[in-house]
Order: structure tokens, then sequence, then C-alpha cells
């Protein structure tokens, strides 16, 4: 069986068009599952900070809407792209609201739980739970929704310099 990597995946944009995931091949890549009434909601300032000190260095950010705990991103694709452009500014891509957990997972939201360091399958705990690959499509870490994305920086540089 082959080795999975980031470039397997596609996934759909938050405008309906299909994204493949090879397009950020050779780019260091955070992966986060996001949702617009949560209390982390706020970390969107600080992804959309990390994507714009970072993005010519080669970092992008994806953000995955989801709406399994507790019901904190009840709005359509539309509404979370609007809700994200006027209220944090956010110019990284972002997909499609899909499900990180259970039979429902999105394949890529699958291979990262078991791809990740840690090695431990957990499920994703809550939103903003954020994945680090490196240039290789190797995932480098697994943040916690605590963990802000200025507590990331340091190994997104680590992972930008490799």
């Amino acid at each position: 069986m082959a080795v999975q990597t980031l470039s397997n995946f596609q996934a759909t944009a938050i405008n309906g068009s299909e994204v493949r995931l090879s397009d950020y091949a050779g780019k260091v890549v955070l992966v986060v599952n996001t949702a617009s009434n949560c209390g982390y909601t706020s970390q969107y300032d600080g992804l959309e900070a990390l994507f714009a000190r970072y993005a010519d260095q080669g970092l992008v950010v994806l953000g995955f809407p989801c709406d399994q705990f507790g019901n904190q991103e009840p709005g359509s694709e539309a509404e979370i792209d609007e809700f994200c452009r006027l209220n944090f500014g956010v110019t990284f891509p972002m997909f499609a609201k899909i499900e990180v957990n259970g039979n429902g997972a999105h394949p890529l939201f699958q291979w990262l739980q078991a791809a990740a360091p840690e090695a431990t399958d957990a499920p994703i705990e809550w939103n903003f739970t954020k994945f680090l690959i490196g240039r290789d499509n190797v995932v480098l870490k697994r943040y916690g929704p605590a963990t802000t994305p200025a507590e990331i920086a340091p190994d997104v540089e680590q992972a930008l310099a490799a």
C-alpha cells in the first residue's frame, strides 16, 4: 500500500470548487478545523497573522469549518466565508464544512490523526485543533485547541527553515 501524504487528498473549497491538496506540495501547511461560534474563534486573528507573516516564505494555512462540536458552525459556506472575511480579514484558503471525527470524517482528517507523531489516533477534541505539515508532507505536530497560533510560530519557523 502506498504511503499517504497531504498530496493524496482533495477537498472542496468554501466557494464549491474542488482543490487538490497537491497544490500545496513543497509548502509548510497548517491545517485547522474551525468554527464561527466557539470560544476559540478569535484564533482566526492569530491564524491570519501567522499566514500574513510567513506566506512569502512558504506557509499556507488551510481552514476547515466543522459543526461537530456544540453546533458552533451552523452557517452555510457563504455565511462562514463572509463571517471570516468581515470579522477577521481571513485571506488564507477556507474549505467547505466537513466532519473531522467518526464514520463521516473527511479522509484528510483521518490521515492527520493517524500520521501525527503523537500517533494516538485520538479523535479531534474540539474546534481549532491544528496540524503542522512540513514541506516533505510529513505531519510534524498536532496542537490542541488552546494552543494559540503565536505559540506555533517557532515550530513554523523551524519547518520553513528545514
